[in-house]
Parts: C-alpha cells; structure tokens; sequence
C-alpha cells in the first residue's frame, strides 16, 4: 500500500482530537478494527476506549467473542452499550440500514462515549463518500480508504480479523436480511435471526463467499430466501432446508439457485425516484444475492410502510 497513508491518518488523528481522549465505534470488523489500531498507536491506550453497540438476537453469536478477543489483542479497554430495541423501532417502518446508524448505533454511541467518536466509515459507504472528515462529533479517519487498502493496512500492521457474518468482508449484523416491516419482533424479528444462525452452522465446514438467509413475504408470511455462493451439494441443502422448515416462524423455504426476480413493493417517494430504487436495487439488494436479480417494482398503499418491502421471487 501506499508507505505514508497510515503515518498520515495517525497524523490526522493526532490533530483532529487534539491529543484528548476518542471513542471509537467497535464492531470488531476489519473498518473499525483499523481505526482502533491507529488511534491507539496515534493517541496512547490509555486515551482510546472502544464501544460495541450490542443489537442483541440480530447480531451474530461469534460478533461478541470475537470483538472480546480483538480489544484484548489490541490492549484496549471495551465497554458495550445496547441497540436492539432502537433497530426494531427503525424495522417498524420497512429495512433502512442508513435510518439504523443514526437512530440505533450513532444514538447509542453517544450515550457511552469519551470525547470524539471515530468511525470506520470508508469509500464502502455514503458517509465515506462525501470526504466530510467531522460532522456532529463523529469523525471519520478512513474515509478516503477502500476496502483493499484497508486489508492492506491491516496485513501491514499484523492484525488478523476474523470473519463475524456471513462472508470475510462483511460484519455482525442480521437485521439488514429482514426485507420487510418488523410488525412483529417475535415472529418476523426471530426468523431473520435465527435462520441465518442455523445457516453458518451448517456451513461451518463447506468453503464460502457469501451465506444469508432473507426474509421476504407479505406480512402474514415468512419466505427464507436462502443465498450461499459456491452454491452447495444437493445433501446440504437438503439437510438445511429441513432445519429452516422446523422453525415455527418460517412458512416457506426457498434457494436462490439462479437468476431471481424480486417483486418489491416501495413507499411512493421511492417509487417515484429512479436513483433511490437504482440505489436500493445494485447497492443495497443485488450485491447480497448468489444469483443475478431483477426486480419487478409496485407502489405500496401501506402508510407504514416508509422504504421498501419484497412481497415475493421467482426464478427465471
């Protein structure tokens, strides 16, 4: 990688905190692991705490081990603060991972921190994008950073990160697969959470690039969209189609083992905005799927309903 970025972002941290205390926000991920790796060498331990924002059932069960085991690693003091309850009351109004950062993880960070709240926001997401270094006292050390560099960085550093969810760059959270209204956290709230448990458990010893389960369906139904890319042999399948079906609040299993058509029903706002269902459709949607999809758009009289919902799939 470039022999300065990491003496240059330590550098800016040094001024940007004015050598005073950071929290950093810490999911144990590669992004925010980097970040605590440089604050730390830039600031001192003993100025450097890091927070995890708990989401309870939606976050998966190795996250916490293994955010445990990186803070040691790095010999930094760890707190946790809860999230749970502020995700379900986003979820209420239909998927929205951006009204999730602010509303549960960014909220609940300012309740624990010390001094400035550093991020790993990077060129991965839209925070990261608009090169705004500080903004209401978060701050964004990597913003100008890809996820290359960043593994760059922490190869260079001798930092390991284990994978957490569902593919070695991806992080702990379970919610983002829940592609409709939680009306009901006991029933649409449990599927996505422990569908997606059973799911690496089953696939603990067979090599992957991606494994998620999506919850689709009208609101009376629970549909397990079940994605794992190399797709595995037909006994595994068979065998994790027969967990899925044994859960209660699961009504119906299905594998995305080609191309799929999604029927999306989206509040008018994003109906009527060809970026926002692009953004929804390549950014949010098409990169979490095994297969090739297309989507197949309806305007939704559903008042609740504030972003977007899948109501079905088909394969082409």
């Amino acid at each position: 990688m470039e022999g300065n970025l990491i003496d240059t972002t330590i550098a800016e941290i040094r001024e940007i905190s004015r050598g005073e205390r950071i929290t950093v926000a810490f999911s144990g991920g590669q992004d925010s692991t980097l970040v605590a790796a440089l604050a730390s060498e830039a600031l001192g331990r003993d100025r450097v705490k890091l927070v995890n924002v708990c989401f309870g059932p939606y976050s998966y069960s190795r996250g916490l081990e293994i955010v445990v085991e990186l803070a040691d690693r790095l010999g930094l003091r760890l707190e946790f603060t809860p999230g749970y309850e502020a995700q379900e009351a986003v979820w209420k109004n239909g998927p929205s991972c951006n009204r999730c950062t602010r509303h549960a993880k960014l909220s609940s960070m300012r309740n624990s921190a010390l001094g400035i709240i550093a991020t790993g926001a990077n060129q991965s997401d839209t925070w990261g994008q608009t090169g705004i270094a500080l903004k209401d006292g978060f701050y964004a050390p990597i913003r100008g950073w890809d996820k290359k560099l960043i593994g760059m960085a922490l190869e260079e550093l001798k930092i390991h990160v284990p994978r957490i969810g569902e593919a070695p760059v991806r992080e702990g959270c379970k919610l983002k697969h829940l592609l409709k209204i939680m009306a009901n956290p006991s029933y649409h709230g449990y599927a996505v959470a422990i569908s997606n448990e059973i799911l690496l458990d089953c696939l603990e010893s067979f090599p992957h690039t991606l494994a998620n389960v999506k919850i689709a369906g009208p609101l009376s139904k629970n549909i397990a969209l079940v994605n794992v890319s190399p797709l595995p042999p037909v006994e595994l399948r068979e065998r994790i189609t027969a967990m899925l079906g044994r859960v209660e609040e699961i009504d119906e299993v299905r594998w995305i083992d080609g191309e799929t058509k999604l029927k999306i029903l989206a509040n008018p706002g994003i109906y009527n905005s060809e970026e926002a269902r692009y953004w929804i459709e390549r950014g949010r949607l098409a990169p979490e799927f095994a297969f090739p999809v297309s989507f197949e758009w309806t305007r939704s009289t559903n008042r609740r309903l504030e972003t977007f919902q899948v109501v079905d799939s088909w394969r082409l």
